[in-house]
């Protein structure tokens, strides 16, 4: 595992944006672990973020897309976070967009902000966590509205490694369904991995009975 997957893991967990205990998930499935990114909450915090992305952006794609797509409401800060970092500790300067979730009907009209979309646009979306894929499902007709643009890639923070509708992590039917690389930063596999038995700010969070409780949700919702 890369260093950088190490510091974004203890970065999570310092960010409280990864917690361990009991919750509920959307979905109504009953897990021992969460990710909450609007824990992000500082101009540290983001900057920092946007620099995780981007070496993994980079890792994963070797540069090879032209626009970063940020869908509303949690991915715009994200796509303008990571262009910034690109820029800064890779030299690729890239253009990003984002739409607003209401139509606007005066002005410059539309619901895309940012880079205008044109034929031939490599586009990356860049999401927070992607448990079944509804939002992906809702944003690739959007940006197919706008302009013929070609699906280059979708960066998440976390995989969850879950089921999506059918047997498959949310992340795979993406890629077999819209035929374009899906990746993130780190999965939950490489979490437990890395933190099984470590102390983070003095506390140990995956002790032997939380990793069996991993383990035991994974027998259920892991993905195939």
């Amino acid at each position: 595992m890369n260093n950088y997957k190490h510091d974004f893991i203890d970065f999570m967990v310092k960010s409280e944006v990864l917690t361990f205990g009991d919750f509920v998930t959307k979905s109504g499935r009953k897990t021992p672990f969460f990710v909450n990114t609007g824990k992000y909450r500082t101009g540290e915090q983001i900057a920092k973020l946007g620099e995780f992305y981007a070496e993994s952006i980079m890792e994963n794609t070797k540069g090879e897309f032209d626009v970063l797509f940020g869908p509303a409401y949690k991915g715009i800060p994200l796509a303008v976070s990571a262009s910034i970092a690109l820029s800064s500790k890779f030299g690729k300067n890239v253009s990003f967009c984002f739409n607003r979730k209401e139509v606007k009907d005066h002005g410059e009209g539309g619901n895309l902000i940012g880079h205008k979309l044109q034929k031939g646009d490599r586009v990356l979306i860049i999401e927070d966590v992607t448990t079944a894929g509804t939002s992906i499902r809702e944003t690739v007709p959007l940006l197919k509205a706008a302009a013929d643009i070609e699906l280059a890639a979708l960066s998440v923070s976390v995989n969850r490694m879950e089921r999506g509708t059918g047997e498959k992590s949310a992340l795979d039917e993406i890629r077999d369904d819209f035929g374009m690389k899906t990746f993130s930063i780190v999965n939950m596999a490489e979490v437990v991995e890395y933190l099984y038995g470590r102390k983070v700010n003095g506390k140990v969070l995956i002790d032997d009975e939380m990793k069996s409780r991993i383990e035991d949700y994974y027998k259920i919702y892991g993905a195939k």
